[in-house]
């Protein structure tokens, strides 16, 4: 989807600046939130919650998957969308941003010049610290409204100001700290992993 979007707005070199990046990024996300992440990040904290209650009643994934459509329907499967849309779409933003505005800064005036994996690895690692610290209080949020409390809360909005309310301002940033290493981790290899496909892909199929 990124780089879908990226070839509408690339310049007649084929650079994207930062501002493009940030975009292209936003639409990648808010298509990853609604396709994929939404209905996966519902299932898993509804399944984490009910193996850490007192009479867990997910027999399986399976089982598990087939009570939530049951009982609640598919939109059981998207609760907290809105959340997750915020979330996903920022978080994609945020990282295509910093990581396009690292490529260019280390490319300067050539856009044919290579980046070393281990250098790709470095900035996927800084994107990441970025977006973790840029959007983990609609992390928060999100999974809030995907857990089997989920029906305490009114809306995204509410869940906000309830948290914010009764748990003060800190509590947006739970767990920011053991998210920190994994998604640095996960975005530098994701980064490393994406740039070499694109380059084997432009070996039969051109996308830039």
């Amino acid at each position: 989807m990124f780089e879908f979007l990226g070839n509408k707005m690339r310049d007649e070199s084929g650079k994207l600046d930062s501002k493009q990046g940030f975009f292209c990024g936003l639409g990648a996300g808010v298509a990853e939130a609604v396709v994929v992440v939404c209905p996966m990040e519902t299932i898993k904290v509804k399944f984490i919650h009910d193996q850490t209650s007192a009479n867990p009643k997910y027999r399986g994934f399976f089982h598990g998957v087939r009570e939530i459509i049951r009982s609640q329907g598919l939109k059981g499967t998207y609760q907290g969308l809105t959340a997750t849309v915020l979330k996903q779409g920022s978080n994609q933003a945020i990282r295509f941003y910093v990581m396009t505005s690292l490529r260019n800064w280390y490319k300067g005036d050539d856009p044919n010049k290579a980046i070393n994996p281990l250098i790709t690895g470095l900035f996927g690692a800084i994107a990441g610290a970025a977006s973790v610290f840029g959007n983990t209080p609609l992390d928060v949020i999100k999974t809030r409204m995907q857990g089997l409390e989920a029906h305490k809360y009114k809306s995204t909005v509410d869940c906000a100001v309830k948290i914010l309310k009764h748990e003060g301002p800190l509590a947006f940033y739970k767990g920011t700290v053991p998210r920190l290493g994994r998604v640095c981790m996960d975005v530098a290899i994701v980064f490393i992993i994406y740039e070499e496909v694109v380059k084997l892909l432009n070996l039969v199929w051109k996308t830039d």
